[in-house]
């Protein structure tokens, strides 16, 4: 990858420590990896500035904010010719940025060009997202949705 930070086993304790809770204290921290609190302060430090963490934040289950229904949507667009002024997929980067409903995007080999991971409200919501928004971008070609019916497993961890 060229960026990827060096780890030594405590960086990866701390991590997954932090993976865990965002929100211990340095001296809970320091307990479990078996160093001074300045010393994790200063191993915390290093990592936020090296990108290896890249911020805090709350993660909110969307079934408790009325937001009850995720569907993944693979999306193919419409390839590139000499008559467009603007690449489709960069159209496409641009205009995903501005929808909610998206919560993660990511550019597929494939038959596909684009997964999306979309959170709405019910059917209804899906529906109105679909046909006034996903399927009125010029960009897009054609789409095929997936509802997910249970998860088995849902982390925001990496395996470090």
């Amino acid at each position: 990858m060229g960026n990827e930070i060096q780890l030594d086993t405590i960086d990866r304790r701390i991590l997954r420590a932090l993976q865990l809770d965002g929100r211990v204290t340095y001296d809970a921290l320091a307990a479990q990896v078996n160093l001074s609190a300045s010393a994790v302060l200063r191993r915390v430090r290093r990592l936020e500035e090296s990108g290896a963490i890249s911020a805090y934040v709350a993660l909110v289950p969307p079934e408790r904010v009325g937001l009850g229904l995720t569907a993944y949507i693979n999306v193919r667009l419409e390839k590139h010719t000499e008559s467009h002024k603007r690449n489709p997929m960069e159209l496409f980067r641009v205009a995903v940025q501005a929808w909610p409903e998206v919560v993660e995007c990511a550019a597929l080999t494939g038959d596909m060009d684009y997964l999306l991971r979309v959170v709405v409200q019910d059917m209804a919501h899906y529906a109105r997202f679909i046909t006034e928004t996903l399927l009125k971008h010029p960009s897009v070609q054609d789409c095929k949705t997936s509802f997910v019916l249970d998860r088995l497993k849902n982390t925001t961890a990496v395996p470090v």
